[in-house]
């Protein structure tokens, strides 16, 4: 029997029309979406007054993490600047740290902020705690430059989309858990956050195509997870096993409501809420996974960025 499913935007509807869809993802498969150009960053930058600076930092392992930092051309170094600290989404398992970078790019121009783009490594390859660790490193080495780079530490926001979002929740933990450094909020967009894979919105978008499937769920989580068992899986890799979501930065979330993500996202949300946090939740009526990347030309995309920025914008102000 079909299960049942939330309609999508029917403006999103006829452009997902145009977009090939899949809905299994294999070893194969990935190889071949590896090899697509990337996002083309220049042309993205070419509008902008826009200092670029490419380095490395190391991960812990000793292995060379690439950092890209974009500042304001105009900006001094008074350490007042927000920074955007950027982690890109691809299921865990592909993309690079230029991807979504049109997101937070729209923050620098709106707010001045300073975006740092990290990219960690991608699984099979790495596995385990070996991705949320390398993002971590590269926010230690943002906060730890903070006056070289002219950023205010405290206003360093953690943010990700998808599968860079799942790695900012586990981010925020580790940031909590170990003490340093201050994170003041996080923004989740449709943030990948349960290996678990099992709520209702998993099951409807499983058997159909789509950008991401329920199968296509669980191939990044096992390609990122290996041989782990559940008991071994600590909340850093997959946030929603947190038992205790107390202490984390003021968090904005959003989703659509016709997406694999939506049921672990709402819960998150609802979690912080019930351990005394702060989150602003948005399920976006008839949104895909990854709507408003993909099509920000629409109605709801455009909606859905603004209604962020104008988040970010309350909370920098407060």
């Amino acid at each position: 029997m079909t299960t049942a499913r939330p309609a999508l935007d029917p403006e999103l509807r006829d452009l997902l029309a145009g977009m090939p869809l899949m809905s299994r993802l294999d070893t194969e498969v990935l190889g071949t979406l590896r090899r697509l150009p990337s996002t083309p960053v220049d042309t993205l930058l070419a509008h902008r007054r826009v200092d670029r600076r490419e380095i490395t930092v190391p991960a812990r392992d000793g292995v060379p993490l690439p950092l890209s930092v974009y500042r304001p051309a105009h900006a001094g170094r008074s350490g007042t600047a927000p920074c955007v600290y950027w982690i890109h989404g691809g299921g865990m398992v592909m993309g690079d740290r230029f991807s979504q970078i049109d997101i937070p790019l729209e923050w620098l121009d709106e707010f001045g902020a300073v975006v740092v783009s990290v990219e960690y490594r991608l699984a099979p390859e790495a596995t385990g705690t070996v991705p949320v660790d390398g993002c971590y490193q590269g926010l230690l080495w943002v906060a730890e430059h903070a006056t070289e780079l002219g950023v205010d530490p405290g206003r360093i926001i953690v943010a990700g989309a998808s599968a860079g979002g799942g790695l900012a929740a586990g981010v925020a933990l580790l940031a909590r858990d170990l003490g340093t450094p201050a994170i003041t909020a996080q923004v989740l967009i449709c943030p990948m956050l349960d290996h678990r894979n099992a709520t209702p919105s998993s099951r409807q978008y499983s058997g159909v195509p789509g950008v991401w499937t329920g199968e296509m769920n669980a191939f990044g989580w096992h390609a990122l997870l290996a041989d782990l068992t559940d008991e071994a899986i600590p909340a850093y890799v997959s946030p929603a096993l947190a038992g205790d979501l107390a202490g984390l930065p003021t968090t904005y979330i959003d989703t659509g409501s016709a997406e694999v993500f939506r049921d672990e996202d709402v819960d998150y949300a609802s979690r912080i809420w019930a351990a005394g946090g702060q989150a602003e939740l948005h399920v976006w009526a008839g949104g895909f996974h990854g709507f408003d990347a993909l099509f920000p030309q629409a109605r709801i995309s455009a909606t859905a960025r603004r209604t962020r920025t104008d988040w970010l914008a309350r909370h920098l102000a407060a």
